[in-house]
């Protein structure tokens, strides 16, 4: 200190006294006073090209403070008349200026205040209209990772985000940036902006704004950016970020008018912010593991990215427009949307809820509305690591821009993808045949085993569903025993569904041993052997309905013995959804002849297939040549790799078992407030819950449904299934939270008016 206050007495005035450090993230700072007066040193480790911005900075602020609208620091003159120094200070070369000191508190200690803001607003429309009239070569040359027009510049510290699940909600914003924002952005013209309006930049005296500080940021950009900077400090620690907006926008949009166009990239332009605050304070986290500013100002940002997921896009830009008197876009009626569906598509194409939805984007457990309404998605299995999880879009982008072919041709993927597959699977499921869908994969497996049997006659279980083909349909009871079905082919025999809740058996204990007995019995009645026995381990269909505990371990080891083989329909209980098992048949302590995977293989993208045994799979080599357009394609083949790695880099299975525990428990605990829930049912996030008369068992069809409609109204799907269509289900993606769960059971409670506090 004493260095520093010998170099101002001798270069700027001899009465400078009472000097302090500040705190800087870079540089140095120093406040003194001089003559009665306050100022600021500030220094930086000299380099030619961060003199010539620090010199253009301060011809910006030596512009800014003549003027009468606002106030900024003012540049000083050392005793020489330069504003910008060159000295040797703490055995260091430095650049150093002198500005006014600006007294006043920080934004950040500042209550929050409406109109506070509504002043911000105007005051900072001041500084960039100012700021407009200002050109600078040098600064338009600057570029820095703060500014947005830069963003992906930023993603290279993504991997020191050392969370998974914060990173693929930073991924997930860079996505959508790249194709909602960046190339909008880039075609409006730029300006200087201050570039850093946050919560520590701005002061305020008596709770009213005052003055923006330090414009080592500023550069050129769409003067959006700069209201976007603005408004993500603004809502930064906000419970209800859009509460705290419109005052701000109005005022500022009042002195200088955004266009429609600016205001529908803020969305957009408010989470890239946060991800740059996300990323830069990984990188300091990194260099500095004990960094508590930079641990602190990420949970900060990632609290608000969080809340942001929970708002789409059309609804965030809905409510600015609306606060800024602009024309909103005009949305369909869902008469009109299913008028216009019905002109090219059959009305046998149901759609789901008595008023449907229709959506325009959705993200992880999130799905988003035409009028910008966010509706929790606690039904959807299809989507098994989240709707648009970043990394699976990113992979199958990244391959179709590479290649996609079929399988008739050499290409790495199509092993590597097997290998990691079969490597969830035990070792004598070691062969792999791709398709394209779950319905798919059930056919060929009814192939495959009635070429390695030479037998067509196939057990299957009764309110079972395997796909829409026409092989599809011959074996699932759900479809060919409906009113509407084909009837049940002669080949085919159903066995009961080992339902403890409603079967003939009830105890837990035994009920797995008992049906499978009675299984065995009538199949060996049957006057030919069976060549295939194909079940889901819980029966969608029938209800979410988990096979009785024991039962396959029974049945299989019989229709093996009279030379079945045994097939899992894993289309909906795989890949780790059950959460004590990353397969369903592990829960039954079995191992079968072949598996069905589909839906969550591909998390959306069509893809299925078949896991056999090596001998079934030479059998039906013996046959025709096997051969499908597009299973195991290059495209396919990324995107299944990339699922089963997030399964693994963000723990799903485990999150499954642990949100799915807490889940089935505040169902079981609704259960005892009323006797309109007769059963809760399932394992991990695979969860039945069955709506029935008061005091019977007797299924309860229509309440089921007003629950689900009611539930729909609130924003939130679930649907319902089983023989009578009375069974809530509810099977969300893996990244579900506690809290989504506790959502969902909060929300049911007040359709039933229980009191669930």
């Amino acid at each position: 200190m004493k260095e520093v206050l010998e170099l101002l007495k001798k270069e700027f005035h001899p009465e400078v006294k009472n000097i302090r450090k500040l705190d800087g993230y870079a540089n140095r700072n120093y406040r003194f006073e001089c003559e009665g007066e306050l100022f600021i040193l500030k220094t930086y480790p000299f380099e030619p090209e961060t003199l010539d911005m620090i010199k253009e900075e301060t011809r910006v602020l030596n512009f800014l403070s003549r003027s009468d609208n606002f106030q900024t620091s003012k540049p000083i003159q050392w005793k020489n008349g330069e504003l910008v120094g060159l000295f040797f200070l703490l055995n260091q070369k430095v650049i150093a200026r002198i500005l006014t000191f600006i007294d006043g508190t920080f934004l950040g200690d500042t209550k929050p205040k409406k109109s506070l803001y509504t002043q911000l607003g105007d005051g900072l429309a001041d500084i960039d209209l100012a700021l407009s009239e200002i050109k600078s070569y040098p600064l338009q040359a600057k570029r820095t990772d703060w500014n947005l027009i830069y963003f992906g510049d930023i993603k290279k510290h993504l991997p020191k985000i050392q969370n998974p699940s914060d990173a693929k909600l930073v991924r997930y914003f860079f996505l959508q940036f790249d194709e909602n924002t960046r190339e909008i952005l880039h075609s409006l013209p730029r300006q200087l902006i201050h570039g850093d309006a946050n919560e520590w930049n701005i002061l305020t005296r008596d709770s009213k704004y005052y003055s923006l500080i330090d414009f080592g940021d500023c550069c050129y950009a769409p003067v959006i950016c700069e209201v976007a900077i603005a408004l993500t400090y603004l809502i930064y620690d906000k419970e209800n970020p859009l509460e705290w907006t419109n005052d701000f926008l109005q005022a500022y949009h009042q002195k200088r008018p955004l266009g429609a166009i600016e205001v529908e990239l803020l969305y957009d332009l408010i989470a890239a912010r946060l991800c740059t605050s996300v990323c830069k304070s990984a990188e300091s986290r990194s260099l500095d593991s004990e960094n508590e500013y930079a641990r602190i100002s990420e949970n900060f940002a990632f609290a608000t990215l969080r809340k942001w997921i929970c708002l789409s896009r059309d609804g965030v830009t809905r409510h600015f427009k609306k606060g800024l008197g602009m024309e909103l876009t005009k949305i369909d009626s869902t008469k009109n949307e299913l008028e216009r569906r019905h002109q090219f598509l059959s009305k046998i194409l149901s759609v789901s809820y008595k008023k449907p939805l229709s959506f325009t984007g959705s993200a992880f457990q999130y799905l988003y509305t035409k009028d910008g309404q966010t509706v929790l998605d606690a039904y959807n299995n299809i989507p098994h690591v989240g709707h648009c999880h970043p990394k699976v879009v990113e992979a199958g982008r990244k391959q179709m821009a590479k290649l996609n072919t079929n399988t008739r041709y050499l290409y790495d993927l199509l092993p590597k993808y097997a290998e990691k597959l079969l490597s969830k699977f035990p070792s004598n499921l070691n062969r792999v045949f791709f398709v394209n869908s779950g319905s798919a994969a059930s056919d060929l497996a009814i192939r495959l085993a009635e070429k390695h049997t030479g037998r067509k006659n196939i057990m299957v279980m009764e309110h079972g569903y395997h796909g829409n083909t026409q092989i599809g349909i011959e074996v699932s009871d759900y479809k060919f025993s409906n009113s509407k079905g084909p009837g049940q082919a002669a080949h085919i025999f159903k066995t009961p569904l080992p339902d403890i809740y409603l079967g003939k058996y009830n105890n837990p204990e035994t009920a797995g041993r008992q049906y499978a007995t009675d299984a065995i019995e009538e199949m060996k009645s049957q006057s030919e052997h069976l060549g295939a026995f194909i079940a889901e381990p819980i029966v969608g269909c029938g209800g979410q309905v988990p096979l009785a505990p024991g039962y396959l371990a029974e049945l299989y080891p019989a229709f093996r013995k009279q030379g079945g083989v045994c097939i899992s329909d894993e289309v909906q209980t795989g890949f780790g959804r059950i959460g004590d098992h990353f397969w369903g048949f592990e829960a039954q302590g079995v191992i079968p002849d072949m598996v069905i995977l589909g839906k969550p293989i591909g998390n959306g993208h069509p893809l299925g297939a078949v896991v056999c045994t090596q001998e079934i799979s030479e059998s039906f080599e013996k046959g025709v040549e096997f051969f499908s357009s597009f299973g195991g394609n290059p495209v396919s083949c990324a995107i299944g790799l990339s699922v089963l790695e997030v399964i693994e880099e963000e723990g799903l299975q485990q999150n499954a078992k642990e949100v799915g525990d807490h889940y089935m428990k505040l169902f079981r605990e609704l259960s005892e407030q009323t006797d309109c829930i007769g059963d809760v049912r399932g394992s991990g996030l695979f969860i039945g819950v069955e709506i029935v008369k008061p005091g019977t068992k007797s299924p309860d069809q229509e309440l089921a449904s007003e629950i689900k409609n009611r539930l729909r109204e609130e924003n939130i799907l679930i649907s319902t299934d089983g023989p009578n269509d009375n069974v809530l289900k509810t099977k969300p993606p893996l990244c579900f939270t506690k809290e989504n769960a506790e959502k969902v059971v909060e929300t049911m409670a007040q359709v039933l008016k229980i009191d669930h506090t």
